[in-house]
């Protein structure tokens, strides 16, 4: 039986729901991935067999309503899946065409393995069982096998099986986008390989990129390898084979189909064909390859796993959240210079593109697999030339990110956005949210912080954190009036606002997130010349023009930014949002039963939710989210503003209150926030934000793709929000506050080089450095600080009597009595941080 904790399960079969399983059950190793789509299917209503390779775009036009309109999406690769089988007399087996007998589909997480058990009986009374298994092997990033073994119950006879690669395929994933250009391979070549193989080569259309699909296909009686009859078929843009052979009943066969995919964009080849050619020659058969395929798994895993006891389907879509994440970008991706596409490389939604969902995914990776975060900060860093571009065009300086980012690093958003509701085509001004360049920095930051990497922060992140200083500096602008900077026409991460109802021009002023941000980047980027000594500073000062007077002007910007408050200590969104209308949320959560895209509910009405106090995501949530109170007070009253603890509660009950919640990360966000101080509720968000793709919340949106960005959001959540860990001040805080659903959670970090270990639970907590530390030398849980080193063994127990959090053990650490006194006003508060 397989565990639960492990093992995402479907009985029966579901034609409606095959999207979504095949989304949730595709397989990927960070170089390329396959959807779970079953291996005799093809595109139609039902299925869509996509495969997408980790950076793979290609640009198409398409005249709408005498418009050209550009898109680059991330191209879906030749079908290399095709497996069909039937009887000789009878029809290809279809299962919307058959009795089932049995349906049973297991995602193996730990070892990365699809498996479909099925039961079928025909037309003509014909009783089969199979067991199809698939990889898209981890360790070797060019390999995919497929398993099939096939049981005749009652009958004997001729098989057939139809093995194919498929270049005919087109981008067609996303009905929405139905209206565009969607043809992007060119096919070049087939042919076929000696009496069991055969090659695909094809081209995309612009971009040039080969692909090479080599494919070996071999029927086995249990270790013996059959002789059976071959037909070829080519045609342009496919290559197949038909195998028949006599199969007896009760007696099972295994067809084995194993693939070798490789690229033009491939190191360490001379060409793809050659490549593909040679890899598929020297794999071994599927059991060897699974074997394999395990290791690399178990290896990941390690580093990877958060163990919680609360409940096997809350560890288990936890994992699967990982699984995802790791089969987007794993260790192979390193070398790939993709950046990490906001709805994986699982669909076509979003065209594959990247957002600033590295804000949510890097926490996690730079906490188990720096070496990934590494990488997608190098694809952002050789796109500066590109964002430099990007900013001079738009009338600044420095360096401004897209909000949508592919192969070059232009801007990528599209100029229209249909609304499916209305059928209309509306301006889509979502590249106004210039906040992506501070996350980009931001990633840059963290990264460094959890690392240590002066390496990468001298050479690559102190240019891209100054240049995108630069940019907030030249976009800012000084009002004699008030005495403050101001920034106008952006968006925030609310999405829903994107103008003034009063307004014909879009954008919005004084955005408090982007605001806050922009200090935030132009303090770090004066800081980081800092830290990478006197010879680099002279460097950068030298190749990057940069003057005392420059940096001057940013720590004036940072002391004067302008941030507009509501009453009661609220901060505004924007400037004007007091003027807005409130929406009357009961009569349309009763109108329509998913509000989530209250935008496209109003323009179909012939409204705009730019009239009304109503957000996609909380934008002010944003700030909670990102920085702990302390920094945020820092940050706010350095700027004159008054910032008291109660601040943020108010803030919170505001803004859940008028949020629809039309993204996948507002729950994650809201969760995050009230993790301290109501954890009931925070609870019950976390659970309904890891249940977003698992049960498809937003109604469709799953079978497009996953939602990556919420998924490392949850998992992060567990790691860094229930257990209020930071590096801060040369020191580890930490202060659990799990809510009572949550008993217990184990995990370890990777930071700056050395494992941390954490045991946490509601009343007992452990810590140790096992192999070695060289992080902070202080540990502060609570309100008190201990000293810590390696080899180190802390143990705390929760008890309200005690006041809280209290050491029960300090096992290699000094004597109690001989650790200093630290004074209350250096130790960190957190608000609403006491037992409930």
């Amino acid at each position: 039986m397989a565990d639960s904790r492990w093992t995402l399960v479907y009985e029966g079969f579901e034609p409606a729901q095959e999207g979504l399983r095949e989304a949730l059950c595709t397989l990927g190793n960070g170089y390329f991935a396959t959807r779970g789509a079953a291996d005799e299917s093809a595109a139609d209503d039902v299925h869509y067999p996509g495969t997408y390779l980790a950076g793979g775009y290609n640009r198409l036009s398409t005249d709408i309503a005498g418009r050209m309109v550009e898109n680059e999406d991330l191209v879906n690769l030749p079908n290399w899946l095709p497996l069909r089988f039937r009887p000789e007399d009878g029809d290809w087996i279809n299962l919307r065409r058959v009795e089932i007998l049995a349906y049973r589909q297991e995602l193996d997480l730990g070892g990365g393995v699809l498996e479909r058990k099925v039961r079928i009986r025909d037309d003509h009374g014909r009783e089969t069982s199979l067991l199809s298994r698939r990889l898209v092997h981890m360790g070797r990033p060019h390999l995919a096998a497929i398993a099939i073994t096939l049981l005749p119950e009652n009958w004997s006879g001729q098989l057939v099986v139809r093995t194919a690669l498929d270049g005919r395929v087109i981008n067609g994933g996303v009905e929405r986008y139905g209206p565009l250009a969607s043809k992007h391979l060119v096919p070049l070549e087939t042919q076929v390989l000696g009496d069991d193989g055969m090659l695909l080569t094809a081209e995309t259309s612009q971009s040039r990129l080969r692909i090479a699909e080599a494919a070996r296909t071999r029927i086995f009686e249990g270790d013996d390898l059959l002789t059976v009859a071959c037909e070829s078929h080519e045609e342009e843009g496919y290559v197949g084979q038909e195998l028949r052979f006599a199969v007896a009943e009760g007696s099972s066969v295994t067809i084995e189909k194993t693939v070798a995919v490789f690229t033009s964009r491939d190191r360490a080849i001379s060409e793809p064909r050659q490549a593909a050619i040679k890899a598929l020659e020297q794999a071994e058969r599927f059991d060897m390859l699974l074997e394999s395929h395990r290791r690399a798994w178990r290896a990941l895993w390690n580093r990877c796993d958060i163990a919680i006891d609360q409940g096997s389907r809350t560890q288990m879509i936890l994992r699967l959240h990982v699984f995802h994440l790791l089969q987007t970008v794993s260790p192979n991706t390193v070398d790939l210079d993709a950046g990490v596409p906001a709805r994986g490389l699982h669909g076509e939604a979003y065209r594959g593109h990247i957002f600033w969902d590295e804000l949510f995914i890097l926490p996690y990776l730079n906490f188990h697999l720096p070496e990934i975060s590494r990488a997608l900060l190098l694809y952002r860093y050789r796109r500066l030339p590109e964002a430099r571009r990007l900013a001079r065009g738009a009338g600044y300086r420095g360096a401004m990110y897209p909000w949508q980012s592919g192969s070059s690093g232009r801007e990528e958003t599209q100029t229209l956005h249909l609304n499916p509701r209305s059928g209309r085509w509306t301006p889509d001004n979502t590249h106004l949210q210039r906040h992506v360049s501070a996350a980009v920095a931001c990633n840059v930051w963290r990264y460094w912080q959890t690392t240590g990497d002066l390496a990468f922060l001298s050479w690559y992140g102190a240019e891209m954190l100054i240049e995108i200083a630069r940019f907030w500096a030249s976009i800012a602008t000084y009002d004699e009036a008030s005495g403050r900077y101001q920034i106008g026409g952006v968006m925030g991460p609310d999405e829903f606002h994107d103008r003034y109802p009063w307004r014909d021009t879009p954008g919005l002023d004084n955005n408090a997130y982007t605001n806050v941000m922009a200090v935030w980047v132009l303090r770090r980027a004066a800081e980081v010349l800092d830290h990478v000594g006197v010879e680099r500073r002279r460097e950068l000062e030298h190749l990057l023009g940069l003057t005392t007077e420059e940096t001057n002007h940013w720590n004036d910007i940072a002391r004067k930014m302008r941030l507009v408050f509501l009453k009661d200590g609220i901060i505004a969104p924007f400037e004007g949002y007091g003027e807005l209308e409130e929406l009357d949320w009961e009569v349309y959560r009763e109108k329509y039963s998913d509000i989530h895209r209250l935008d496209r509910i109003l323009e179909a009405e012939g409204d705009t939710v730019n009239r009304y106090k109503a957000s996609k995501q909380p934008d002010v949530l944003m700030l909670f989210y990102l920085f702990s109170y302390d920094e945020l007070h820092e940050l706010i009253t350095s700027l004159g503003y008054p910032f008291e603890p109660d601040a943020i509660q108010k803030n919170i009950d505001y803004y859940v209150r008028r949020t629809s919640d039309g993204s996948t990360l507002s729950r994650v966000v809201q969760s995050w926030v009230l993790a301290r101080g109501d954890r009931s509720r925070s609870w019950d968000l976390f659970v309904t934000a890891l249940e977003s793709d698992i049960s498809d919340i937003q109604g469709g949106t799953t079978a497009e793709g996953i939602h990556l960005g919420a998924m490392a959001g949850t998992v992060d959540l567990v790691e860094r929000g229930q257990t209020a860990l930071e590096f801060r001040d040369d020191t580890l805080w930490i202060s659990p506050c799990l809510p009572t659903k949550l008993q217990r959670l184990r995990l370890k970090l990777l930071y700056r080089g050395d494992w941390l270990y954490l045991d946490v639970g509601c009343d007992r907590l452990t810590v140790s450095a096992p192999h070695g530390w060289h992080g902070p030398g202080k540990i502060g849980v609570r309100n008190q600080v201990y000293p810590f080193k390696a080899g180190a063994v802390l143990e705390f127990s929760c008890e309200v009597t005690h006041g809280g959090w209290r050491p029960v053990s300090l096992a290699g650490v000094p004597d109690p009595d001989d650790r200093p006194d630290v004074d209350a006003t250096t130790a960190s508060e957190h608000p609403g941080d006491t037992q409930q």
